[in-house]
């Protein structure tokens, strides 16, 4: 596996502690080892007043060698139903594309990736996608369709709602184990959520960066 070049060890550690000292409200991110900034944990709370309420969704945030001129991948851990999520947890959303002219895609290339995008830009496009699925090119057809009834029946159609609901309940749960509060409110969910102390920018991850720079 190619190693990470300089320059982007250095931009993802300059992300990382700016997300640090300014959270994106909603989320807790933090280093799934503290000796490798390609890879973060990410805990997505579900957004008030939404199907996803009271959610507790944790993803893995992966970064190419050559970030940011290439897109990261999302995987959620947690078990999500959503028109934009493959069965596998892959996230499938625009912002993510590679850069490369696709008509058939029926995307614009300035919806896709480009090296201005930032992981802060790409958390506040998840929360977006959660609250607007794009069914015009679901990853998940059944969920998909099972969206669209819910919508267009403004909520009479209870399939979706209800596997919603039991994903919602089951991720606290899993926030349970990780002795980590959901925000139920609005006021609580803009509280913005640092990681744990031991997840900051590590020594090892500054080595790393000096290593290469």
């Amino acid at each position: 596996m190619a190693q990470p070049t300089g320059a982007a060890l250095r931009t993802l550690a300059i992300e990382y502690k700016g997300i640090q000292e300014e959270p994106v409200e909603g989320f807790r991110v933090r280093l799934v080892n503290d000796d490798n900034l390609c890879e973060w944990e990410v805990a997505i709370f579900g957004p008030p007043d939404t199907l996803y309420q009271g959610g507790y969704f944790k993803a893995h945030v992966k970064f190419p060698p050559d970030y940011p001129y290439s897109p990261p991948t999302v995987r959620f851990l947690t078990k999500v139903w959503h028109p934009n999520v493959y069965e596998n947890g892959d996230l499938c959303i625009s912002i993510l594309h590679p850069p490369v002219d696709d008509p058939q895609s029926g995307e614009l290339p300035c919806e896709r990736w480009n090296p201005t995008q930032t992981v802060r830009t790409i958390l506040l496009s998840v929360i977006s996608l959660l609250n607007e699925p794009n069914t015009f090119s679901p990853a998940n057809v059944d969920a998909s369709v099972m969206y669209r009834r819910w919508r267009d029946s403004k909520g009479k159609d209870k399939e979706y709602e209800k596997i919603i609901r039991k994903q919602v309940a089951s991720s606290r749960l899993e926030a349970e184990k990780d002795g980590v509060i959901v925000p139920m409110t609005r006021e609580d969910y803009c509280v913005k959520t640092k990681a744990p102390a031991g997840n900051a920018l590590g020594s090892g991850v500054t080595a790393i960066v000096q290593l290469h720079g």
